[in-house]
């Protein structure tokens, strides 16, 4: 019969909107919500990102603010604008986008964020959280995959997970995730002996590494959940240049009981994720007097 796709603009859409509610809601009880992106690096290509992103916050009434550093930014400049920004009670929510220029130390900089203001659930603080199941704000793109479980009406508890890809941002927060919800976790990874003995027993495998068609037909158990999270942009033989995921769509829908496909997936519900959070995090400032220090 083929796979069910799971459509993730729709469900996208359903948290945007909900996010919308909860920032006008605030805005109520007069508390903007408003999201601060770092960016660092070419001001051209950054333009493009920064004018998606304000787009999709103004959408939900989002404030945006871009604070661009030009690609000669050093450590400790990038440091200070973060510091600025914690410690500025108008900032509601502080976004470092990614990938910073080579030579600067990109955790060290996360850990720097205000737990409280980190949008996309990047601090160590909110990382080392998710341990106890337990963060002041989650990880955006394993929040996505939980999300996706939900609409899907997938239970993980006492099915067999595969997590392909052990990322800190998000192949572990999944892991830690799905361990919460009583799954019994395989955690696989480069050094990983016979991926598809592991990928084959799997009732639900999620792939997030970044490698395009590492999952085929043959990697999958017929009925299972596939879900990926990969995002990869190829030639194609028309020299053409198109967005792919880890798993082989085609060959995987023919398989598997459920399917995310890339584009169209899980990205725009990380995307509707990060707006959520925004609204989280102002929500959270104003019930929490005291905050982790940055």
């Amino acid at each position: 019969m083929g796979a069910t796709i799971i459509n993730g603009k729709a469900l996208g859409e359903r948290i945007k909107q909900e996010a919308a509610q909860q920032v006008r809601a605030l805005g109520e009880q007069g508390i903007p919500v408003g999201l601060d992106a770092i960016m660092v690096g070419d001001p051209a290509a950054g333009e493009i990102y920064a004018r998606s992103q304000r787009n999709r916050c103004l959408e939900v009434g989002i404030r945006y603010q871009l604070h661009a550093l030009g690609r000669d930014a050093h450590e400790p400049q990038i440091r200070d604008t973060i510091r600025r920004l914690n410690d500025d009670p108008a900032v509601t929510g502080i976004l470092l986008n990614l990938p910073l220029p080579p030579g600067i130390d990109t955790p060290a900089l996360q850990y720097c964020i205000d737990p409280y203001k980190d949008v996309e659930g990047v601090n160590p603080a909110n990382i080392g959280l998710l341990f106890y199941d337990n963060p002041i704000i989650a990880p955006c793109t394993a929040t996505a995959v939980m999300e996706v479980l939900r609409q899907a009406k997938i239970n993980p508890g006492g099915l067999h997970a595969v997590v392909v890809g052990q990322g800190a941002i998000v192949g572990k927060p999944i892991s830690l995730f799905l361990l919460h919800e009583m799954a019994t976790v395989t955690s696989c990874h480069i050094a990983t002996r016979d991926l598809l003995q592991h990928t084959r027993s799997a009732d639900l495998l999620i792939v997030a590494v970044g490698k395009p068609g590492l999952v085929r037909a043959e990697h999958v158990k017929p009925g299972a959940a596939v879900i990926d999270v990969g995002i990869n942009s190829v030639v194609g033989g028309d020299g053409r240049r198109t967005v792919v995921g880890d798993v082989v769509f085609d060959e995987v829908k023919e398989v598997a009981g459920v399917l995310t496909p890339v584009p169209g997936g899980v990205g725009p519900v990380t995307v509707a994720i990060l707006l959520r959070s925004a609204a989280e995090a102002a929500r959270k400032q104003l019930a929490t007097p005291r905050r982790l220090d940055g």
